[in-house]
């Protein structure tokens, strides 16, 4: 009767070597599937970005889309009532950024959390001076490690709608889920291997340099948001932003930066027609 004891243990390492191969064949028939026409209608409504991309971009986006909307939970919180065109709208914008490499459609990311406008947290800072200060904060926004992202409704409907600003809270906090794939984010997600590390630090280091010694000197952040310049992640989340909606224009104002995020994201957004 030993031979019982091997039971579980073997059936646990089935399970580990079939369950990819079946999560796989799952999302490429997911993937075939035709958007719904009601959903074809909110992406033209509500995300005029979707427009720009060629045409095999946009019909690889939608079965991202087919794949991120079967596998991933929206909560209304305050008391909202989550719609198909809220889940439409964030899952478009959400897949943007796997359009060159999926990444494993956020393999952390269990949920999003939709409140109907800026919802508030408690947040901490060290100031100048080393001291830490904690008070509330309104957010729009936010990527938690442990499976969730956090949306303000309001905020998520203004950065679709306008598509030439480079603001976009959905492209922001999935940007930072990306960073935290590793961990915490620090504005370096996964990356081949250490010399993509070298060159992406050199650029990045040193956009970011400029935009906090341009905000200091009194002049216009510019082209990226100047929130970008409070810390590493956040310049990584706002500059993925802007590569998305502004991609022509970051590559002729910041060619490096566009270049190590092209290399990143694996599409030319900046050939994208606006």
């Amino acid at each position: 009767m030993a031979w019982l004891l091997l039971v579980p243990p073997l059936l646990l390492a089935a399970w580990w070597l079939v369950e990819p191969w079946q999560r796989s064949v799952r999302r490429a028939r997911w993937r075939r599937e035709p958007l719904p026409s009601a959903w074809r209608r909110v992406l033209r409504r509500r995300v005029p970005l979707i427009a720009r991309l060629p045409a095999d971009l946009q019909l690889r986006l939608k079965g991202l889309m087919q794949v991120f909307l079967r596998e991933k939970r929206f909560v209304g919180c305050a008391g909202l009532r989550v719609t198909e065109e809220m889940r439409v709208v964030v899952a478009a914008l959400a897949c943007l950024p796997l359009l060159g490499h999926t990444r494993g459609y956020y393999p952390q990311l269990a949920e999003v959390l939709i409140y109907p406008s800026a919802f508030v947290a408690q947040r901490s800072h060290v100031d100048a001076a080393g001291v830490q200060h904690q008070g509330w904060q309104a957010m729009s926004g936010e990527s938690w490690s442990r499976g969730q992202v956090v949306l303000a409704w309001d905020e998520v409907l203004a950065g679709a709608a306008n598509a030439e600003d480079g603001r976009n809270v959905v492209l922001h906090e999935f940007a930072h889920q990306l960073d935290q794939l590793k961990g915490a984010a620090n504005g370096a997600p996964p990356l081949p291997d250490a010399a993509a590390y070298a060159r992406w630090s050199a650029v990045m280091q040193a956009e970011f340099d400029a935009l906090r010694s341009r905000l200091a000197r009194g002049e216009p952040a510019g082209l990226l948001d100047a929130y970008g310049a409070s810390e590493p992640a956040e310049f990584f989340a706002v500059a993925s932003e802007a590569y998305f909606e502004r991609g022509r224009e970051m590559a002729a104002l910041h060619p490096a930066l566009y270049r190590e995020l092209a290399a990143y994201y694996r599409v030319d957004t900046a050939a994208w027609q606006a």
